[in-house]
């Protein structure tokens, strides 16, 4: 056992000198090697220029084929201003809405649009009719507004006019329109809106201005900004502020609306919205808070749409008290999706 013990002692000894030898002879012999030359910086090869092209292609398919595709696929659903605005398509739009409650009236009104593109013209041309087009400056979404009845079915004014709109790319959109007002006197207006759309991961910022002249009301422009963001396939949730400026009025009139979109199946849709409507002259203030739920429903092909909204309004002149009021639409809706 002691020969044993001691041959062991010996062998651990000689390995612990040879592993000590190694361990010194590395850094010596790193040492007088020459230094291994660096890296020098090179431009980016064509291959490396091709890949961060096609990451670039990648976030660009996303935004237009997953994002955009299934936002427009919700605002054609709910027949929204914004796919009037920015859709070279043609389209024809026709409403009659029952306002009971709050804001109401005894008689149903009927309001309509349409917009026919000029198909020479690469869609590029397009002429339009339009019910009482001051009511239609800001923009926002037509179910989200508080609706104020006429005393009269019949819209109190009907335009007619022509336009241009450049072909909508995966974020810039640019078109101009003019016309009249069929009217005693007859009124000229002139409008043109821009857009840019900025994708944010799983976000998207869209920023558009509108200016316009209408003979009865001056000069003004409305600014919008959405803020979107796709909760699950089914689910949109978008914010939109809303900022409308009258130079005869010297006075900004200002929205803000939060609205979820949820796509129940192929025939029906639920919005839900909170808004909030203020000014900024002669300070920034609320003047009405808006509670909305609206049901969307298909009653015939892809053309005839009815629409229920219950609402709740809290106005600053009843103290912010709460008004119910109840919305009955009945919708016919054609573009080239239908």
């Amino acid at each position: 056992m002691r020969v044993f013990g001691r041959k062991h002692t010996r062998q651990i000894g000689l390995s612990s000198i040879l592993l000590l030898g190694a361990t010194l002879c590395i850094p010596l012999a790193s040492l007088a090697a020459e230094p291994p030359e660096q890296p020098v910086s090179q431009p980016d090869t064509p291959d490396d220029t091709d890949a961060q092209l096609e990451l670039m292609d990648v976030q660009r398919n996303y935004l237009s084929n997953e994002f955009v595709g299934f936002v427009t696929r919700m605002d054609r659903f709910f027949g929204d201003d914004r796919n009037y605005l920015e859709a070279n398509k043609s389209v024809l739009q026709f409403d009659l809405t029952k306002l009971s409650g709050y804001g109401g009236s005894r008689n149903p009104v009927l309001s309509g649009r349409a917009k026919l593109d000029m198909p020479l013209a690469e869609k590029r041309l397009h002429l339009l009719m339009e019910t009482d087009p001051e009511k239609n400056i800001t923009g926002a979404t037509a179910e989200g507004q508080p609706v104020i009845a006429n005393e009269v079915v019949a819209p109190s004014k009907v335009a007619v006019g022509a336009g241009y709109a450049k072909e909508q790319e995966s974020r810039w959109y640019f078109g101009a329109d003019a016309g009249i007002q069929i009217h005693t006197p007859v009124e000229p207006f002139v409008r043109a809106r821009g857009s840019y759309s900025l994708p944010m991961e799983q976000w998207r910022m869209k920023v558009a201005e509108t200016l316009f002249w209408f003979n009865t009301i001056g000069v003004g422009e409305t600014t919008q900004l959405d803020l979107e963001h796709i909760i699950s396939e089914p689910v949109l949730f978008r914010s939109s502020s809303y900022a409308t400026w009258l130079r005869d009025m010297h006075n900004f009139d200002l929205r803000q609306d939060l609205s979820i979109y949820h796509n129940l199946n192929d025939r029906s849709a639920l919005l839900y919205q909170a808004s909030a409507v203020g000014v900024s002259n002669p300070q920034v203030q609320a003047m009405e808070y808006i509670l909305s739920l609206l049901y969307r429903y298909r009653l015939r092909q892809k053309w005839v749409f009815l629409e229920l909204s219950p609402q709740l309004h809290f106005p600053k002149a009843d103290n912010f008290k709460s008004n119910s009021a109840l919305s009955i639409r009945l919708e016919i809706l054609f573009d080239e999706s239908r």
